[in-house]
């Protein structure tokens, strides 16, 4: 198994002090230690791999799902809880040139799908997630980006016909935004959920339908031979006719070799505040409970949560080191008082980091591997992947099954090209984030 970033990233120690750790035990599933025969195999188990298996589960396709470490062990236990439309790094400007009118509108139809795929599944279950939120909301962070809102939200309310709120800077304070911002935009579309609750359900559920999930298994080698798939663990052996790859920003350079090059993970780090008095969120003028983030392109996302603690999240960190770890910790502090000034004195005492994952496309891929006989994935999600990599996981499932029913736009059937540089893309991040960072002042 070849990987791309430094080792300090593949370890424990970006979770040693995560909080959703403490929200919910998920029970380590037991590690591969016999030789399987099955119809499907799954690589990962997060909310793609997961999705993907609860669907194929219920269908009656016996599948078994192996993960290096253990379920939600990833992104999906360890990002800000936002289930949001989203997906795509690509504008939709872009996009529409590339692929054209109507696969624009497919893609963006799908993105609330995404949405409103999640909440079938917490509405179906009765799964206890923590949710909170409606929809999501953007500030401004300069008068530039604020003059557009107006213009922006007759697009969106045609697009999803329904009424987006534009705030003015003069109304922020009295609806709980309090800070620095210029205005603010609410799309009613999304909620905000425990990340880690809701993995945990996935596995459970999945399990209860029989698949089989395994820990602690890393897949070191993938081959094909006589029309099937042999994937080799440390101590066992999985025989598949099919194989899903789900392994996002935490994938390799060789499982499988068509992996190579695909995907760029990216850091991404949390910090989350003790639980936050009421005088203390008057004193600071935020007393909104809904996920929101800045209109930055190396963006801040951020939302007070039920039990009153304030999580903070940012982009950033082009080293993956233990050194570099540590210096994001006191950077990411820095940010969240420069943000909420009246809040310096407010303890964060949860500090994690984890990958999202960018394509050199910059859209996420979903569905069958073209050029690989009987190969799935689903990845690249840029930072929007409890709503859209769990709608990944659902769409492979769906080709497995030849089924329709969920919308599969062209977009993410695009096959994903190569980045430059082989394992040392990760160098072509530092001009882009200069030019990001001297963008968003």
């Amino acid at each position: 198994m070849r990987r791309i970033c430094d080792p300090f990233a593949y370890s424990d120690g970006p979770i040693d002090n995560s909080f959703w750790a403490e929200t919910v035990t998920i029970q380590a599933r037991p590690s591969l230690s016999e030789t399987v025969t099955t119809e499907v195999a799954i690589i990962g188990a997060g909310y793609t791999g997961l999705n993907a298996t609860l669907k194929l589960a219920e269908a009656g396709v016996d599948v078994t799902v192996l993960d290096a470490k253990q379920v939600g062990w990833g992104a999906s236990g360890r990002n800000g809880g936002f289930c949001c439309l989203g997906g795509a790094k690509a504008s939709y400007k872009s996009l529409k040139k590339r692929f054209g009118e109507a696969a624009l509108s497919d893609y963006m139809t799908a993105e609330q799908a995404a949405v409103d795929h999640v909440d079938d599944l917490l509405t179906r279950f009765v799964w206890d997630v923590d949710r909170h939120s409606k929809g999501e909301t953007m500030l401004a962070h300069n008068v530039r980006v604020a003059a557009d809102f107006a213009q922006d939200a007759e697009a969106l309310a045609t697009l999803y016909k329904q009424p987006i709120d534009v705030i003015a800077k003069e109304d922020l304070a009295a609806r709980g935004f309090g800070g620095g911002f210029h205005g603010a935009i609410t799309t009613p579309i999304g909620f905000a959920l425990n990340p880690r609750k809701y993995v945990s359900n996935l596995a459970e559920f999945a399990e209860k339908n029989g698949a089989k999930v395994f820990g602690d298994s890393p897949v070191m080698e993938t081959k094909q031979r006589d029309g099937r798939w042999h994937l080799t663990t440390p101590q066992g052996q999985v025989t598949a006719k099919k194989l899903v790859i789900a392994t996002n920003g935490y994938s390799s350079e060789s499982t499988p070799p068509w992996l190579a090059g695909r995907f760029l993970p990216a850091q991404s780090s949390v910090i989350v505040t003790r639980p936050i008095s009421p005088e203390e969120q008057a004193a600071q003028g935020w007393t909104s409970r809904q996920m929101s983030y800045d209109s930055r392109n190396l963006l801040h996302y951020f939302r007070l949560m039920p039990d009153n603690r304030f999580l903070f999240g940012m982009r950033g960190g082009l080293s993956t080191s233990k050194r570099t770890s540590d210096q994001i910790k006191l950077r990411i502090r820095q940010h969240f008082e420069n943000l909420f000034p009246a809040w310096a004195h407010i303890e964060t005492p949860y500090y994690w980091s984890g990958f999202v994952c960018y394509s050199l496309g910059q859209t996420p891929f979903a569905g069958r591997v073209p050029s690989v006989e009987n190969l799935y994935a689903g990845f690249a999600y840029h930072g929007n992947g409890v709503a859209m990599g769990s709608y990944a996981g659902a769409l492979i499932a769906q080709d497995i099954l030849q089924d329709s029913t969920l919308m599969h736009p062209e977009i993410m059937r695009d096959t994903p090209g190569r980045f430059p540089f082989g394992r040392f893309r990760r160098l072509a991040m530092y001009p882009g984030y200069l030019y990001y960072g001297l963008k968003d002042r």
